[in-house]
């Protein structure tokens, strides 16, 4: 894969990383319970700790690191909903957005993952990825809880 494919790659990442990192903090102030807010938080920041060991990355190979999330991109991430129940501080509403987010960084990390890179970006997405999936199915496992608690 050329160095421009994978700066694409790499910065298609950053942009869902900053996605989640904003729809995370958004999150995490639209919930009263504070276990749910110190998680939304925890996950905020390992969305910005991603995006800049990508960041590195894109650097690296002689690109330039994108360093923002888009309108475009947080509505097409699932992440611009989340407004909605945030001021409504509608707990399991938040839990469905954060899931849906989640799903789409999920989606973004497998598609990177099956372009072929170079062996350090790949350990790296790798890394993250796991991560990613780790925090997803937290989402969905809490946001399933608090449905079943609602129903």
């Amino acid at each position: 894969m050329a160095n421009e494919d994978t700066i694409s790659v790499l910065n298609n990442l950053i942009e869902t990383c900053k996605d989640g990192q904003e729809g995370f903090k958004q999150a995490a102030e639209g919930v009263e319970r504070s276990d749910l807010k110190s998680l939304f938080y925890e996950l905020g920041q390992q969305r910005g700790k991603f995006a800049g060991e990508l960041q590195t990355l894109v650097r690296e190979l002689g690109g330039d690191p994108e360093t923002t999330s888009s309108t475009a991109g947080a509505l097409h991430r699932g992440w611009i909903n989340i407004k909605s129940f945030v001021t409504g501080k509608d707990e399991t509403g938040v839990l469905n957005e954060a899931e849906r987010g989640e799903d789409i960084a999920k989606k973004a990390y497998k598609d990177a993952l099956a372009e072929i890179l170079p062996a350090n970006v790949t350990t790296v997405v790798q890394t993250q990825a796991d991560e990613v999936f780790k925090a997803h199915d937290k989402v969905r496992d809490l946001r399933d809880s608090a449905s079943a608690a609602t129903n």
